[in-house]
């Protein structure tokens, strides 16, 4: 499917799942979606599932805009806390479209809750409450961590029952729009295809232990957090100056206290110097920084000792503690608190999801995963800006589940955009107007573009519009119409 195409299917206000791989221009497409909204008044939200994500899109967390936080489920106490919470319903009753990017990092429990808060605060049996809701991503990726069984945990969100109630129509790019003559780019589509092979290692060896191309000093990437912990001590010790500690505290039911201990990615001691490189790895409440959020301490504040940070994007912020807690029912079980920091010359290529860089030194020699010499690679422009240390055949695999649903994925695109193909420019503008107009509440403009004169409807015209008015998913529509 064409950006054009997928344009076309998003302002028929339909649900869809936007896809492709690196470089189909998947964020440009929502930007153009998100302006096209804001240029006809309809009200937005513009989130994803990390916090680097949601600063390429100027948008928040889905975690903190839905008001689900870090919770793993929901029950009636929450659900009534978070109706008397006003920002959090002013969120979802104050809006007609939610976005959520990096969809392949949220657990389906999660979507799951995210839904059914919707439901819950815009009292409606609908889908999501009746909302739009456009999920962005690539599954390619890796999935979220999960505390749960491996053979019984359920990994990617579209296994979750809000992807099968939603009826998400399938847009998958394949357009690329990165430079066309790079061997990366061939690479990336050997590993998506599961087509790796002598052809696929050749280029990759020439950047074996080879500085990058750019003038940019590389991210380092490893598999590991052993061994982003040891290079990441080594640069620290290497700095003049001795290291100020910061302690974590904490409270509640132990084993809450050490869930949350793993999960917040904040050391319980913190050992910074001036010079260290950092990561913020908690959503400021203020959106002075988010999870991911990297820069240089600059020294510590004169009067509580908290470290300054310098961020590569020039900001100055004074990084205090924060605190992370565990809700259950609306009580609150545990929490932890610490300076949302951690040393940064090194991270995981977990971590490193929703980053573009323009040099790495990536080691895929302990990659542990399928997708994650998949997730490394795709960080680069460029096959120029890579220095490889070592690499295994784990790293150049993907996962076979997501392979198969990848077809799939596929195929329901092609059968969304056959549907598209059957309906005029007239008609075409003739709903999205109506979209607008009726279900968004939005402005439209006072003639079609271009000057063209609206066509009469048909009869069939008629059915089309009134079924789309009544959310009727897409193959329904096609089947009655036999299109």
């Amino acid at each position: 499917m064409t950006q054009d195409e997928a344009l076309d299917l998003l302002k028929l206000g339909e649900n869809v799942f936007l896809t492709g791989a690196a470089g189909a221009g998947k964020t440009w497409l929502l930007n153009a979606y998100i302006n096209h909204l804001r240029a006809h008044n309809v009200a937005i939200a513009v989130t994803a599932s990390t916090g680097i994500a949601a600063t390429h899109l100027n948008g928040r967390t889905i975690h903190s805009w839905s008001g689900m936080g870090v919770r793993d489920a929901l029950g009636a106490e929450d659900l009534e806390k978070l109706q008397r919470n006003k920002r959090v319903k002013r969120n979802y009753t104050g809006v007609k479209v939610l976005i959520i990017d990096e969809i392949s990092m949220l657990h389906p429990r999660q979507l799951d809750m995210v839904e059914q808060i919707a439901r819950h605060l815009l009292d409606s049996a609908k889908p999501f409450g009746g909302l739009q809701v456009v999920l962005c991503g690539d599954f390619f990726q890796l999935p979220p961590v999960t505390r749960e069984a491996a053979e019984t945990a359920k990994k990617f969100a579209y296994e979750s029952a809000a992807w099968q109630s939603g009826s998400f129509h399938v847009c998958y790019l394949h357009e690329q729009h990165r430079q066309g003559d790079d061997p990366l780019l061939t690479i990336l589509n050997d590993i998506r295809h599961g087509s790796t092979g002598e052809h696929t290692k050749v280029p990759l060896r020439t950047r074996y232990k080879r500085e990058p191309a750019s003038n940019v000093r590389p991210t380092k990437l490893y598999a590991r957090n052993i061994n982003v912990d040891s290079l990441n001590d080594g640069e620290l010790t290497r700095l003049d100056g001795n290291a100020k500690s910061f302690r974590m505290e904490s409270s509640g039911f132990g084993a809450l206290v050490e869930g949350l201990k793993k999960s917040c990615l904040a050391p319980e001691e913190l050992r910074l110097k001036q010079g260290a490189e950092v990561m913020f790895v908690k959503n400021a409440v203020d959106g002075s920084y988010v999870n991911g959020t990297r820069g240089v301490v600059t020294g510590f504040d004169q009067e509580q000792g908290w470290p300054i940070v310098r961020t590569f994007d020039n900001d100055l912020i004074t990084a205090s503690p924060e605190e992370w807690k565990y809700e259950e029912n609306g009580v609150i079980r545990a929490t932890v608190t610490q300076v949302p920091l951690r040393l940064a010359w090194a991270i995981t290529i977990h971590k490193s999801q929703g980053m573009t860089l323009d040099a790495a030194e990536i080691d895929l020699g302990d990659a542990f995963e399928p997708g994650m010499g998949y997730v490394a690679l795709s960080r680069l422009r460029s096959l120029n800006g890579l220095k490889l240390m070592n690499l295994n055949e784990t790293a150049l695999q993907v996962h076979p589940a997501i392979q198969k649903q990848d077809v799939k994925f596929k195929q329901q695109s092609v059968l969304a955009r056959q549907y598209l193909q059957q309906l005029s420019v007239d008609e075409k503008q003739e709903l999205q107007q109506d979209t607008l107009l009726h279900r968004f509440k939005g402005s439209v403009d006072k003639k079609p573009a271009g000057g063209r004169q609206r066509a009469e409807k048909t009869p069939t015209h008629n059915l089309t519009l009134e079924m789309l008015k009544n959310r009727t998913p897409l193959h329904d529509i096609a089947r009655e119409r036999g299109l």
